[in-house]
């Protein structure tokens, strides 16, 4: 099978295309032949070598933890999930190996679900870590509801887009901060915009006098300090970039609990991935260079087949 692999750490220049060995099938698992993966800063911090001190790593890796894809075969164990099936993974793993930059993954089952019927197949890769990330914050962690004045840093991210969306769904009052060019964007998708800069405190004030019950960081960067001006006394605070005293740190983890809620909102049309552009496997490498460019549109980037190009 075709692949994205690198056996050393490093930029996008030690990504090589070319033959891989295809995965093998254990008892609880599936193979997915993958119809778009999605590309993530985790990958290309990963990649640098930023995980070494604290997961293994064995070379060579294929990067990737976003999947959206057809069921091939099914291993001895599984009855969940039969050939044909269409359907989504966040394949997270303890040990930087086996990733989504393949034409095949071995997935195993309790990290897969049902792609959404109304998504397409990059939309649908797009949904796990940022969706799970997202989730995570807005209604586990800050339980987010329509008592709320929520902040939304990096609103037009791809988690923060989804946490504004999954708290304007709750029915409160949302502010997302964003670049010039993304805050029609940010007002697209329910929030209240405003622009990114050290006057963050002034503009949300303009809009929410008396400061903000909840606070979600997904832009770091130190704009979490700033911000922290407007919270209230008591405010929730989370951020999947930064931390501090007060700041309840949010990473994605497999859940299919709720990668099941997150597509029942996908399907019910009151949660939406927005793709930006889509680049054939073979071009692995410059998607994740046009992942750093800050100016470019929202939305994610998404490998798909290479004879879909």
């Amino acid at each position: 099978m075709k692949g994205v692999s690198y056996k050393r750490f490093g930029g996008s220049e030690v990504l090589e295309y070319g033959e891989l060995p295809e995965p093998k099938l254990s008892q609880n698992a599936v193979i997915v032949r993958m119809m778009a993966a999605a590309i993530n800063p985790a990958d290309v911090a990963l990649q640098a070598g930023f995980g070494e001190s604290f997961m293994e790593t064995w070379f060579p890796v294929v990067p990737g933890w976003d999947l959206a894809g057809i069921v091939e075969r099914v291993g001895a164990g599984v009855i969940e999930f039969q050939p044909g099936d269409e359907v989504i993974a966040y394949t997270h793993q303890e040990i930087l190996h086996s990733g989504t930059y393949a034409e095949l993954v071995s997935v195993p089952v309790e990290r897969l679900w049902r792609k959404p019927r109304n998504a397409s197949w990059g939309e649908a890769a797009g949904l796990p870590l940022a969706g799970l990330t997202a989730y995570r914050s807005v209604v586990d962690t800050l339980r987010v509801s329509d008592a709320d004045v929520v902040l939304v840093l990096g609103a037009s991210g791809a988690v923060g887009s989804l946490a504004t969306q999954l708290a304007v769904g709750s029915g409160a009052t949302v502010i997302g901060s964003a670049s010039v060019s993304h805050q029609n964007y940010v007002t697209s998708i329910g929030a209240l915009p405003i622009q990114y800069g050290d006057d963050v405190a002034e503009q949300v004030r303009k809009h929410a006098p008396a400061g903000v019950t909840a606070i979600v960081d997904c832009a770091g960067h130190g704009s979490l300090a700033t911000a922290m001006a407007v919270a209230i006394p008591g405010a929730r605070v989370c951020s999947i970039a930064d931390g501090g005293p007060g700041v309840t740190t949010v990473f994605a983890r497999p859940d299919t609990r709720i990668l099941a809620r997150l597509v029942d909102l996908v399907e019910a049309g009151s949660l939406n991935v927005k793709v930006a552009v889509s680049f054939a496997l073979a071009d692995a490498a410059i998607a994740q260079d046009a992942l750093k460019e800050r100016s470019r549109q929202p939305g994610k980037i998404v490998l798909v087949p290479d004879i879909t190009r």
